[in-house]
């Protein structure tokens, strides 16, 4: 729990900038209804007009940051990293911690030089479906501090002002939709992973991988992970940043509901807003989460080598 704490804290900090990007061209809605005040704060409807007036996704996310440097300078970047802060530690401690039992108890571990993918994707899930419990409001807070025009001082301000206004069932409300995305996730991650690894350990099937097989398995397999999960990533955020100051289709915990929305508002390419900087945060954030987490297994005396792998986010 303690290297998987470390693992999820470290991955979620560095990468934090590439993830504001994302949420910000995911948030960036055709025609979106903002209060007068945020979009006079941030230029919000100006901002959403210019990622949406670039079709090549290397443009729009160059403009995407173009339009937060202008508006909010270096520090736009970070807003909301203290709820990462804050909640990855013990997301991933209870993520990691389940994903070893399971693992075990499945035998994952039975033979480390061969591919058991079933029993890494299964092991995967239930990794998911308990820390995803404790991670998802805290998405949902990070989130709505990241978008564009966000009326909340910070995450104190974030929370209470969501529960007051919509319920604390608005901090779980993507919860069901951040598993249907993440379950496909962790097994395309898992299963990656593990077989890279097997795949790349060409020396001495005995000794135990290296900090480079690790690290670029788990880059290799964070980036595939993303990019096929990138559709439910979209109306996932969707989902979490429909708060009191936006009037929008996406309130509700109907994933189907919400991703039919997307499509009919702004076609079907919309789901895949984002892709670059997604795939571009879980390579890098795949490759430290897993080199973090075994190196820290290490440090902490826990022998052989066994999964854990970098959240969806």
């Amino acid at each position: 729990m303690l290297a998987g704490a470390l693992a999820g804290t470290t991955e979620h900090c560095a990468m934090f900038p590439l993830d504001t990007i994302k949420t910000r061209m995911q948030t960036a809605v055709r025609g979106i209804a903002v209060s007068p005040a945020v979009a006079r704060t941030a230029g919000a409807t100006a901002a959403a007009a210019e990622i949406h007036s670039h079709f090549n996704p290397v443009s729009a996310m160059r403009h995407a940051t173009r339009a937060l440097m202008r508006a909010e300078g270096v520090a736009g970047l970070y807003r909301g990293i203290s709820a990462v802060g804050i909640g990855a530690g013990p997301a991933h401690a209870v993520y990691f911690a389940t994903y070893e039992h399971a693992k075990e108890a499945l035998g994952g571990n039975a033979n480390k030089n061969q591919h058991a993918p079933l029993a890494h994707a299964a092991a995967g899930m239930c990794a998911t479906i308990a820390g995803d419990a404790v991670q998802t409001p805290v998405d949902t807070v990070k989130q709505r501090l990241q978008m564009s025009g966000s009326p909340y001082r910070g995450v104190v301000d974030c929370v209470s002002a969501t529960v007051r206004a919509q319920g604390v069932g608005a901090l779980y409300r993507s919860y069901p939709t951040t598993l249907a995305m993440n379950v496909p996730f962790t097994a395309i991650h898992f299963s990656s992973y593990e077989s890279a690894k097997i795949a790349m350990r060409v020396d001495d099937e005995d000794k135990e991988e290296t900090f480079a097989v690790q690290f670029l398995a788990g880059g290799a397999a964070g980036g595939l992970a993303a990019a096929v999960t990138t559709p439910l990533d979209v109306v996932k955020t969707r989902m979490q940043t429909h708060c009191e100051v936006a009037e929008s289709p996406y309130g509700t915990s109907n994933m189907a509901a919400a991703m039919r929305a997307v499509v009919a508002e702004e076609g079907a390419g919309a789901l895949l807003r984002g892709l670059g900087p997604r795939v571009l945060f879980h390579i890098p954030a795949g490759a430290i989460s897993w080199a973090t987490y075994e190196y820290g297994k290490r440090v902490l005396g826990v022998s052989g080598s066994s999964g854990g792998g970098t959240h969806h986010h």
